[in-house]
């Protein structure tokens, strides 16, 4: 007896959490009788009676335990059914045997009659949904109407791609300010914190996809405020070279020495080191020559000098300078710089006239300038001995012409494509410069 009571104290604590949380907590009476279970039974009918969707639920209550027969619409209701009976008092326990109808029509009925309401109602607010559309068309018209006059938004904007954003700008603030009160006069402005997070997200993942195109529309937005270049300008833009001809929306172009288009990305122009060779008129070149190590350097140093004073398109201001670049592994580079004004000289051509006087001039002198030699050892110590050949004479020339007619050439070819494609250009001669 002693060990089946502890088995029965040991089970009890089990036994209670077993139950269900559908169950009615508190105590049940001692006494009942037909007449509370009528009651309840009655209680609960009527109830049902006054909700939608249990007409075909029946109740039966026998000693305070509830049993519900029948089908509901959904699983939802069906469940729905368990809290009301728990709020009748002198419930047991409930029974809750519903199921969830199959019947076609039945189901059928409540959609047909949401839809026959929600007609009703769109008929009866048509008139409101009128006019708050047209309050919105109104609205958006004016922004267009404002946005599409040519002042103050060409004088206030640096350029015309500046005036153009300004302009959209105007336009998606009167498009909004439609919704806002489009919706207002609807009583549905909660609607748009949901319609602005959405768009939120939408904007959020779209700029995630053309991330490259949104950095180059910044970027050109950037350049054509603080342009760094003029048109005609001769730049260095990731390492590539030439003149520009324009700033677009998109790109900017360069035309190359050899007469070809190149087209950067103003994304990258806009990261990239830019070298402008116009923005100042003076431009120093440099010429190299390797003399001999028992070369008289001093003497050297000053022929070299002398002869890039003495041309015609050497500038006096900044004065040219000579000096040791390097010691080599058979000569001494000797290093002379000159200064000419671009805009009138060519650069390459000016470069390659001071090299070639140079060495006129060093090898008028009797300056040694060799050649890398090499010596070859071999296992026959009678093979010959090579003799440097007999050197050849250098002539004297006076000065060739430098004059920048190529680069005269590129800027009349720039011109005449600015003049074709004038309106996609956002580079202005007036505009601020960094």
């Amino acid at each position: 007896m002693r060990l089946l009571f502890v088995l029965l104290l040991t089970l009890l604590p089990f036994a209670a959490l077993a139950q269900t949380t559908d169950q009615p907590d508190g105590t049940i009476a001692v006494e009942d009788s037909a007449q509370q279970d009528a009651a309840i039974a009655v209680r609960i009918r009527d109830i049902l009676a006054e909700l939608e969707g249990y007409r075909d639920v029946t109740v039966t209550v026998s000693s305070g335990i509830v049993t519900l027969r029948g089908t509901t619409l959904d699983a939802a209701s069906a469940e729905r059914l368990n809290g009301i009976a728990r709020r009748v008092q002198g419930v047991v326990a409930i029974r809750n045997e519903v199921q969830e109808t199959t019947d076609v029509v039945e189901r059928l009925n409540p959609a047909m009659q949401r839809f026959r309401a929600r007609l009703v109602q769109f008929v009866t607010t048509l008139p409101l949904l009128l006019i708050s559309a047209l309050v919105f068309a109104l609205i958006t018209a004016s922004g267009f109407l404002l946005a599409g006059l040519k002042q103050p938004w060409d004088r206030i904007a640096p350029n015309l791609f500046i005036a153009d954003i300004y302009r959209q700008i105007v336009r998606l603030a009167f498009a909004i300010a439609g919704v806002v009160v489009a919706l207002d006069l609807l009583g549905a402005t909660a609607l748009l914190s949901t319609i602005l997070g959405a768009a939120g997200i939408v904007g959020l993942a779209i700029g995630f996809a053309v991330r490259d195109t949104v950095e180059n529309f910044i970027a050109s937005v950037l350049l054509s405020v603080r342009q760094p270049f003029r048109p005609n300008d001769t730049v260095e833009i990731d390492g590539d070279q030439g003149k520009v001809i324009r700033l677009t929306s998109r790109a900017t172009i360069l035309l190359s020495y050899d007469g070809n288009h190149i087209r950067i990305p103003n994304a990258t122009v806009f990261k990239s080191r830019i070298v402008n060779f116009t923005r100042n008129d003076e431009r120093r070149f440099l010429v190299d020559f390797g003399v001999g190590y028992d070369a008289d350097l001093t003497r050297a140093q000053g022929i070299v000098l002398e002869t890039i004073q003495a041309l015609p398109f050497t500038l006096a201001n900044p004065a040219p300078s000579v000096w040791i670049e390097k010691l080599g592994d058979s000569s001494v580079t000797v290093r002379g710089a000159g200064w000419i004004a671009q805009h009138e000289t060519s650069y390459l051509l000016a470069r390659s006239e001071a090299a070639r006087m140079c060495l006129v001039a060093l090898t008028a002198a009797g300056v040694p300038m060799p050649e890398p030699t090499f010596r070859i050892v071999t296992d026959d110590s009678r093979a010959p001995v090579a003799k440097p050949g007999p050197k050849r004479p250098v002539l004297d020339h006076a000065p060739q012409e430098v004059s920048a007619t190529a680069e005269a050439e590129l800027t009349r070819i720039v011109e005449e494509e600015r003049k074709e494609q004038k309106g996609d250009d956002l580079l202005s001669r007036a505009a601020p410069q960094e």
